[in-house]
């Protein structure tokens, strides 16, 4: 058998002098492009999904933060209607008091200070049934 050391050009192509056909190189920049346009969909559709989450979840917080803040204002002016509350009833029993003191009609000085004694006499009689019941 021989052996030829020169190669055959004859039967077998030269790879490097073949190219590839137009097509092939078409379908694989069409095939790349819509690989590209189909990632940067899903990837802006994760981007939004995620910004929407985070913007979310900043609006509660904030809203909690508001919601906890307006429940402390409240409380401090239910609190200070209570104490306006309670001396304007003082002021009241002052008047009350001063207007029974300047009246011209009554026999006594003050009447406010005389139903208080009247008041403490029933008292002490309910106290002594009391302690007759016992």
């Amino acid at each position: 058998m021989r052996y030829s050391t020169e190669p055959a050009t004859d039967s077998v192509p030269n790879r490097k002098k073949r190219k590839p056909s137009a097509k092939l190189v078409l379908l694989t920049w069409v095939l790349l492009i819509a690989l590209g346009v189909t990632g940067a969909y899903l990837y802006s559709n994760h981007l939004k999904e995620s910004m929407i989450t985070q913007m979310n979840l900043e609006i509660q917080t904030r809203t909690e933060a508001m919601k906890t803040d307006y429940t402390a204002q409240l409380s401090d002016l239910s609190a200070q209607i209570e104490e306006l509350n309670s001396k304007v009833e003082v002021f009241n029993e002052l008047l009350t008091f001063t207007k029974d003191n300047s009246s011209d009609k009554t026999d006594n000085s003050n009447k406010l200070y005389s139903q208080l004694n009247e008041v403490k006499k029933q008292l002490a009689a309910l106290q002594k049934k009391m302690d007759l019941l016992k």
